[in-house]
């Protein structure tokens, strides 16, 4: 059987393109023309032997065979990166002070941390891990490198936004339309303690149709909330990163409860131009949210 060697940069133009949703960004970001690109795409179907892409409206979307191969090209290219800043980058020293929401301490410490340090086991990375009000105040003092935060606290000089993920309502996982809650009663809410950017947004959106509602178990941590609405108190709103076995989102339509907006999730840099160390653990942060 003929073995295939798939172009690690035919590869990239895929999963970026397929992340920015327009392969004509993607050839922006990584310093293409458009058509090279395309040519890409082309060598890359070659490769693989079918058809990745199919037309889709304006745009183009996925085959069974392409989900498939997006998959292998994400964890390719993360494998490929991460020996590129091993080998590259050898003997990389300093120390990076990281500040994550908490909705990202389970999933980014262990995944993005880990990797960083082994790839760079001489630098030295200092996390913690608080709401947005806190992070920010934390930016603004000059006691963080870098912070991870939902949008809507305050700006930073230096701050870019790295996605924008859709807020759901999230119950306990037995929630089901017919019978989660009785309609007589006010929706039971349970969220952080104020001030808060989605108990806010939720609050609104309820007044705005016309919901009744209540302040059902409040709190400062994000273990209490999951854990508050895993035992039945009520619903939150949250994007679903970290989302515990015991919870589900719940369709706003199916549950009638009101849509909800999207949220713009923010990476801080304290300095306009960090140090290679910063900038290597921003690079790697970016791209595992992404994906």
């Amino acid at each position: 059987m003929r073995r295939v060697n798939f172009d690690l940069d035919a590869l990239r133009s895929f999963a970026v393109g397929m992340e920015l949703g327009s392969f004509a960004k993607a050839a922006d970001r990584l310093g293409r023309s458009t058509s090279a690109v395309s040519a890409q795409l082309k060598k890359l179907e070659d490769q693989a032997g079918i058809a990745l892409l199919r037309r889709s409206g304006r745009g183009m979307a996925l085959t069974d065979a392409g989900e498939v191969m997006l998959g292998y090209a994400r964890r390719m290219l993360e494998l490929n990166d991460e020996a590129a800043m091993a080998v590259g980058v050898a003997g990389l020293e300093g120390s990076v002070r990281l500040g994550l929401q908490e909705d990202f301490g389970e999933h980014l410490l262990p995944a993005v941390l880990g990797r960083f340090a082994r790839s760079h086991p001489g630098v030295r990375i200092e996390a913690k891990v608080a709401r947005n009000a806190e992070l920010v105040s934390d930016m603004m003092g000059g006691r963080l490198d870098l912070a991870l935060t939902w949008q809507g606290a305050q700006d930073t000089p230096h701050m870019e936004e790295v996605g924008r993920y859709q807020l759901q309502w999230i119950g306990p996982a037995d929630a089901r339309p017919e019978s989660w809650r009785d309609q007589s009663m006010p929706l039971p809410l349970v969220a952080f303690d104020a001030p808060c950017l989605m108990r806010t947004i939720a609050t609104e959106a309820l007044d705005r149709a016309g919901i009744p509602w209540r302040l059902a178990f409040t709190s400062h941590s994000l273990g209490a909330v999951w854990a508050a609405v895993a035992a039945g108190l009520g619903v939150t709103v949250r994007t679903g990163f970290g989302l515990r076995n015991n919870l589900r989102t719940l369709p706003a339509a199916e549950y009638g409860l009101p849509a909800l907006p999207k949220v713009g999730l923010v990476l801080h840099r304290l300095e306009a131009e960090p140090d290679e160390t910063c900038a290597l653990l921003a690079a790697d942060i970016r791209e595992s949210v992404s994906a």
